[in-house]
């Protein structure tokens, strides 16, 4: 956590300053801050320690970090944005799911958005830790309201990884496919999941919040990751502008949410197949146990995946399941 003596407000407003990757003169951060140069330098100390940065410090020239950074702001989101959604930015957060959830719990009315730089206790599907270090990646939340009962939220994971992958092929990643039922894979590697958490009952007053993470300016490999992962910033070889990508996905989810809701996933479903890049490969999927091998047929009209099990087609639907290619299971 952030200790008591060098508060949010007072590391974003030093982030901010640094964020570009240029030397900074103790003088000038201290000037900026109304500090000394010598509680600047306990600040910057503080700072490294705690959100897991790295400064470069040189005489004569002053402090940088040693990468730069795309700090989330609520007021360019807003400006870059073409929904009015509300949006709340953590400097850090133990989930932003986590967080959407208090956020209903204390009255605020969907839809809204919660961003945070980084992630104390990120989850991913099956219990899994989403590793989410300070100001590299996206880690989002969107509280949605569901207004037709369960049958909105059939293939609704599948839509919202439609909707991601439209936003990544804006940035011009080109070879974004999508792995049943919330990956989103570039050539096989993962940039983005998707986590959907239901509030409430959907034959009364029911909520989603709909979790997504995307791998964006992380290049070093974080070694509790065990699977083949890569990022934007990777991908396209320049530094992603986050506050852009966030209104990006925000509009983009109006609209595919929208689509969605009035028209229903069969509406969708030849598109997710399209984007599907493990359609009509090889798979085993398991559960606790038991594991099942097969040929992805593709997905029927709620959602639900199509596997072709010794010749005659089953289909499974998402929760506790586990999918992997055959030849890598």
């Amino acid at each position: 956590m952030i200790a008591a003596s060098f508060g949010a407000n007072d590391m974003y407003a030093l982030l901010k300053l640094l964020q570009d990757g240029k030397f900074h003169s103790g003088e000038v951060l201290g000037s900026a801050m109304g500090l000394s140069r010598m509680a600047v330098w306990k600040r910057l100390q503080q700072l490294e320690q705690e959100l897991d940065l790295r400064l470069h410090s040189v005489r004569g020239k002053g402090y940088r970090l040693a990468e730069p950074l795309s700090l989330l702001d609520e007021a360019r989101h807003a400006e870059l944005s073409l929904v009015d959604w509300p949006v709340q930015v953590y400097l850090e957060s133990d989930s932003t799911n986590v967080e959407a959830m208090r956020q209903l719990q204390g009255g605020l009315r969907p839809p809204f958005v919660i961003m945070a730089e980084r992630q104390t206790a990120g989850r991913g599907r099956r219990g899994r830790r989403w590793v989410s270090p300070f100001g590299c990646n996206l880690y989002f939340s969107l509280a949605w309201p569901v207004e037709r009962g369960a049958r909105e939220l059939e293939g609704l994971s599948l839509v919202v990884g439609l909707a991601v992958r439209h936003v990544l092929q804006g940035f011009g990643l080109v070879r974004v496919g999508l792995k049943w039922p919330n990956d989103v894979l570039i050539d096989g590697k993962k940039i983005a999941g998707i986590l959907l958490e239901l509030v409430g009952d959907p034959a009364d007053t029911c909520h989603v919040i709909i979790g997504i993470g995307i791998n964006v300016n992380m290049h070093a490999v974080p070694e509790t990751i065990d699977q083949p992962w890569t990022s934007m910033c990777m991908e396209t070889a320049e530094q992603i502008d986050r506050n852009l990508l966030c209104a990006r996905l925000c509009d983009a989810l109006a609209d595919w949410l929208s689509r969605h809701r009035t028209k229903g996933f069969s509406t969708l479903r030849q598109e997710w197949e399209t984007a599907h890049a493990w359609q009509g490969r090889d798979v085993r999927l398991t559960s606790g146990n038991q594991a099942i091998e097969g040929k992805i047929m593709g997905v029927n009209e709620r959602g639900a995946l199509r596997l072709l099990v010794g010749g005659i087609e089953k289909t499974f639907s998402g929760g506790e399941l586990s999918l992997r290619l055959s030849h890598d299971a």
